[in-house]
């Protein structure tokens, strides 16, 4: 029987969350990214990814696995013996405006399971499908959320292919602090992400890992940079390889082709590909939303 046949069973399976859509965390987030924005106040717009900050989970302390995760099970497949797990990217779309203030819920169903093998072993890709919006109405935020577990066999960090240079650039040092505050906000036990031990001795990784979400936030954020005025209709997202603390991770962009497509990747030190995005831009303004 294979890991697919398995988990059959939480393929369909749904649940809902609710809350309040405040303005503390995003005023934290910026700060976080080094923004000067003024403080977020009701009815001000939601930037691209905010929505990462609500519905986070609230699991007790003592059904905590010894990796930081919640024990596998609930909600998610328990994928058992495929003890590595990771963000592997997100597909999300925007048809609507979430705003500061809302009461909001999130409405997640496990749209697929899927085994593959890869150069390192046995794969599991869990793929959710969120959609957010006020209870009862449409949704204003989709978000197609990739899981990937994988087994310790093999390096926990391959090298990357080589990165282009983007016409936008900007470099920053992922440090403790900025990941610390990361998790922080994402309410994100996982050790990889601020114990050094941990993550060195148990997992493999040469030092802590830069969370995916954290490094799509941060593409976004160099998208806004750039075309302040933008309204982001779409976004894809695929992590291609880990970003490490005290190392420097590269931003890169191209302006808008004809149809309103920007393309967005990230590079390590080395010039390593870390992760690609891809967004579709609108005339609407973000300026003009809040």
């Amino acid at each position: 029987m294979t890991a697919v046949e398995n988990y059959e069973d939480w393929i369909g399976r749904g649940e809902e969350h609710q809350d309040l859509i405040s303005a503390g965390p995003l005023d934290r987030l910026s700060a976080t990214l080094d923004r000067d924005d003024p403080p977020f106040k009701d009815g001000d717009a939601v930037p691209p990814l905010g929505h990462w900050l609500y519905f986070l989970p609230r699991d007790r302390q003592s059904v905590l696995s010894s990796d930081g995760h919640p024990r596998r099970g609930g909600f998610l497949p328990p994928v058992e013996h495929l003890p590595r797990r990771m963000w592997a990217g997100s597909r999300l779309t925007f048809p609507g405006t979430l705003r500061v203030g809302m009461k909001a819920v999130r409405r997640s169903t496990i749209a697929s399971v899927k085994t593959k093998q890869g150069a390192s072993g046995e794969l599991v890709f869990v793929t959710v499908r969120h959609e957010i919006g006020e209870p009862g109405g449409p949704a204003l935020v989709t978000d197609e959320h990739d899981i990937v577990y994988r087994g310790l066999e093999g390096p926990a960090a391959k090298t990357p292919p080589m990165s282009l240079q983007g016409v936008w650039q900007r470099s920053l040092v992922p440090d403790e602090v900025l990941l610390f505050r990361y998790s922080a906000l994402t309410f994100n036990a996982h050790r990889i992400h601020y114990d050094r031990a941990y993550v060195t001795k148990e997992e493999g990784y040469p030092g802590l890992v830069v969370h995916g979400p954290l490094t799509a936030t941060l593409m976004i954020d160099q998208l806004r940079r750039e075309l302040p005025e933008a309204r982001i209709e779409s976004f894809k997202f695929r992590a291609v390889s880990p970003a490490f603390d005290g190392a420097p991770l590269h931003l890169h962009g191209s302006p808008p082709s004809g149809d309103g497509t920007v393309e967005l990747w990230t590079s390590n030190a080395e010039g390593g590909l870390v992760s690609t995005g891809s967004v579709v831009i609108g005339g609407a303004t973000l300026a003009g939303d809040r």
